[in-house]
């Protein structure tokens, strides 16, 4: 039998002592198996042999020499890994220094969410509508992804036990972090079409499961078809260039501050951990006022 290598140990670890979900375990692995080849390319057996300047030009590698080079925000999550791991390694004796104490990740550059208009929202939204039970099934997701500021994954990964009541359903983030948030009525109305006139439809094609969201074999819906509906939606509405993955839960955030929802509260739905997180969402808000101001203003220009 192979030894584990130490990226494995690691990994492990990861995923059974601190219970991280399987997608955050993946990212890991791929983002350490960039820092591993490298090691190897460079002749080194491990991160144990690792200085801080090896790590210092392995920063270099991956902005400049790299093909292709990774963005400034790849680079931060392949650092945040690496360190994890040396971290990791010291605490547990294998290595005696942990040499990417003082590492740095780049400064990355504030970007805003992207968000579109209600009016925008909407018009996606209708365009999904329909009576096939594909259609039904594509609107309640849209509603339910508006409604509550989900995931992608989030939301695929739902089980219809996890419409708690009429008013409220369960998330389950990152890291298996639970919360509840309260569906808004446009939500329930296409949830409760889809329940009973499409899913019974599409579980009759498949294996009994508990999942919400089917896929037309009657099993559990992908994040990739979801986000296939998405943009199926986004093209007929005329909004293919302006919808990203991201899209209903930046405008979620966003029209919900412009509302005047306290960012804690915006937090808590989002299930962020850090309220600075959210606190981005505010930086749109404010150049949205200013805009207004500029253009309203008698004496603002």
């Amino acid at each position: 039998m192979t030894p584990a290598t130490p990226v494995d140990v690691y990994l492990r670890h990861l995923a059974v002592e601190r219970g991280l979900a399987r997608n955050t375990i993946t990212s890991y692995r791929r983002d350490l198996a960039i820092y591993a080849e490298w090691l190897l390319a460079r002749g080194l057996d491990g991160p144990g042999a690792a200085t801080e300047q090896d790590l210092a030009d392995f920063v270099r590698f991956l902005g400049s020499e790299r093909v292709p080079p990774l963005a400034t925000s790849s680079i931060a999550r392949v650092l945040s890994a690496v360190r994890g791991l040396h971290r990791f390694l010291t605490e547990e004796g294998t290595i005696p220094t942990d040499v990417s104490r003082d590492l740095r990740p780049p400064k990355l550059p504030m970007r805003l969410p992207k968000a579109i208009p209600i009016e925008d929202v909407e018009a996606l939204i209708a365009a999904a509508g329909g009576e096939e039970v594909a259609e039904l099934r594509d609107t309640a997701l849209l509603e339910l992804l508006y409604a509550t500021g989900a995931r992608v994954s989030e939301a695929v990964s739902l089980n219809v036990d996890d419409l708690v009541d009429d008013e409220v359903i369960r998330l389950f983030g990152k890291g298996g972090k639970q919360r509840i948030v309260p569906l808004g009525s446009y939500a329930r109305r296409a949830v409760d079409a889809y329940l009973v006139r499409a899913r019974p439809l599409l579980s009759m094609r498949g294996t009994s499961t508990p999942a919400l969201f089917l896929g037309l074999r009657g099993r559990r819906m992908s994040r990739q078809s979801a986000w296939s509906s998405i943009h199926r939606a986004a093209e007929r509405a005329g909004l293919a260039a302006s919808v990203s993955p991201h899209t209903l839960r930046h405008s979620f955030a966003t029209h919900l501050l412009e509302g005047g929802a306290d960012v804690r509260v915006v937090q808590e739905l989002l299930g962020h951990s850090s309220v600075a997180t959210t606190q981005i969402y505010t930086l749109v808000t404010a150049d949205t006022l200013r805009e207004m101001y500029t253009a309203a203003h008698p004496r603002a220009r």
